[in-house]
Order: structure tokens, then sequence, then C-alpha cells
């Protein structure tokens, strides 16, 4: 069980892990052992997750959340198994804390009378300085 926040846990059968050999470093023995993880976390089926942080986490996932509702995290900074394992939880929980954070409303504002009349003067003032460089007639 990964621990989210204190409503918030991920269940073990909603997280799958998948390993295979990692693009990262290591040298020689990069090719031998697969030591990248590949976090598959099923967002959309888990019953641990409030609706309205369903629809922020899959706005904040992009292209990480699939068609059927999972989130794919991978993870191949390290060069053992366990601390890549550890990495993706970490990321994963970071993301969802993330979710639960509520957007702040915004209220909407008018411009003030005065400056919406500052604006305007030097809208003006500018096109003048603008109709001013026409063409010189001689006299």
């Amino acid at each position: 069980m990964i621990h989210v926040t204190d409503n918030i846990q991920i269940e073990d059968w909603e997280v799958t892990e998948s390993f295979m050999r990692s693009s990262g470093p290591g040298g020689q023995h990069v090719n031998k052992v697969s030591t990248a993880v590949e976090l598959r976390f099923e967002a959309e089926r888990s019953p641990n997750l409030p609706p309205h942080v369903k629809v922020r986490l899959r706005k904040l996932a992009g292209r990480k959340w699939t068609k059927d509702g999972a989130i794919i995290i991978t993870a191949e900074k390290h060069r053992s198994q366990p601390m890549n394992r550890q990495l993706a939880q970490e990321k994963l929980v970071e993301l969802i804390i993330e979710a639960t954070k509520r957007p702040k409303y915004r209220v909407k504002t008018k411009p003030t009378k005065a400056s919406q009349r500052r604006r305007m003067d030097s809208k003006t003032k500018r096109g003048q300085v603008k109709s001013l460089r026409g063409r010189v007639t001689g006299e």
C-alpha cells in the first residue's frame, strides 16, 4: 500500500510494475540487467480517489494517461531496480498530491474609469504623432 495523503492510499492491486532494460547509466551492465521500471496505476478504476481528483489528475498526467484510464510512469535514472522503483512511486505520489490541490478561483475585475481614460488619452496622443508623420507639402 502506498500512502499519499491522510485520506488517499493506493492499494497494491491498483499498481502494476514491469521491468525493462534501461537506457541510462551503467556501461556494459545496462545491456544485461532490467533496471528500468514502468509503473502502471489504474486511476480511473481506483475507489480511493475522489472524482474531482481524477478529473484534475487526468489533466495533469497529459500523455501519461492511457485510453483505458491508467497512468504510466517510467523511471530509469538509477542503476538499481529498487531505487528506480522507489523513484516511480514518488513520481506517482507527487502527481496525485498536485491533483488534490484545488486551483485558485479567479475573480474577474473591470478596469477603472481612470485607467480607461489614461489608455484612451495615450492612444489619441499616439495617433496624433503618427498623423504628423505624413508627407510634407512645400509652401
